[in-house]
């Protein structure tokens, strides 16, 4: 199975659960937009005090913890991506390619520049 019928079933399956619970209500684009954010906050939460080093070997309890919230983060992502209408796979493909111009090997290689200043 590809990445897309992946994508596909779990926007399906989380369309799904969203219907069985009645809150389609409360997932307009403001809304989730929010809890996205908010998400990311709680993913952020467990890497605030941490060095370089510890943020990159977390132990088995944290990093399923870390899973979840990127797993919640993606959720509303896609919920947000149904509301709206966008093919998520079809953007990525489309903001990589612009990154590739926005950013040439040549000039971006080993380097952490934003592209306006390159």
């Amino acid at each position: 199975m590809d990445s897309e019928d992946s994508l596909s079933k779990l926007r399906v399956a989380l369309a799904e659960f969203v219907e069985e619970r009645d809150w389609d209500q409360f997932h307009n684009p403001k809304n989730l937009a929010m809890a996205l954010a908010a998400e990311a906050g709680e993913l952020l939460e467990h890497f605030q005090w941490l060095s370089e080093a510890d943020a990159g070997s977390l132990g088995a309890t944290q990093r399923h913890e870390v899973a979840m919230e990127m797993a919640d983060i993606l959720m509303f992502l896609l919920r947000l991506a149904d509301r709206l209408q966008v093919d998520l796979l079809k953007a990525a493909d489309e903001k990589l390619e612009l990154n590739r111009r926005r950013y040439p090997v040549e000039k971006a290689r080993g380097r952490a520049t934003k592209y306006d200043k390159l």
